[in-house]
């Protein structure tokens, strides 16, 4: 009985040892690899559109003008699928991540442990969190970035490739859902894991538009620390 306990507590303890190793080793390359900037790779000197990173603290939003030249946002992201349906909306925030999360985890002391095993495994899907706001303003919290026209219409590309759509070229809409009065969730591609989260998703958004990030992060902190030092 004995041996087989001592057994028992050995497994446990490698285990455990091989959890920590692995959960040490994972923060250390976020910590690392954060703090290496991806350049910017826009030429364009003309930057004359600002947009925001704006962070809660855990998770990172990308947000636009609703309407430009290029697009007007209000016409596929309806105002009509918010609580407030307020028409004198003026920016729209776009935030990426693991479905489960968003719709059954309102507050941290709502998270249940099978929603966090299915989304760091890659075994739930995803959905985009839309916010609209009247105006923005820089904090430590938000940051503006001014960009060009050739990289807002890069970002937007890849914004409207992360939904998913109906059959009539919509983006899903899923009802029913909503943080407060000026926001709606919809369907999105790809799936969260511990290697593409919420934060990889708003950083890649920055690459894809030409901005600097860093080269890897799944934490806001990490796309705050390239605009920060």
């Amino acid at each position: 009985m004995k041996a087989c306990l001592c057994n028992a507590l050995k497994i446990t303890g490698y285990v455990a040892g091989s959890i920590g190793g692995a959960l040490g080793l994972y923060l250390g390359a976020a910590a690392v690899l954060s703090r290496i900037p991806s350049p910017k790779t826009s030429t364009d000197p003309l930057t004359d559109l600002d947009i925001y990173i704006y962070s809660n603290g855990v998770h990172t939003d990308i947000v636009v003008p609703i309407r430009t030249p290029y697009i007007d946002w209000s016409k596929t992201i309806l105002l009509a699928n918010t609580p407030s349906n307020d028409p004198a909306m003026q920016y729209l925030g776009f935030g990426w991540g693991d479905k489960g999360f968003y719709l059954d985890t309102p507050t941290w002391a709502e998270l249940k442990p099978s929603t966090a095993f299915k989304a760091m495994f890659y075994l739930g899907t995803s959905a985009m969190h839309t916010t609209f706001y009247k105006e923005m303003h820089e904090s430590e919290d938000c940051v503006k970035i001014s960009i060009s026209h050739n990289d807002y219409r890069r970002l937007i590309r890849y914004i409207q490739e992360s939904f998913r759509y109906d059959a009539l070229g919509h983006p899903i809409y899923i009802p029913g859902h909503s943080y407060g009065p000026d926001d709606s969730f919809y369907e999105a591609h790809r799936t969260y894991g511990w290697f593409y989260t919420c934060n990889t998703w708003a950083n890649d958004a920055l690459k894809a538009s030409g901005q600097k990030a860093s080269l890897w992060t799944p934490f806001d902190t990490g796309i705050f620390y390239q605009y920060r030092k």
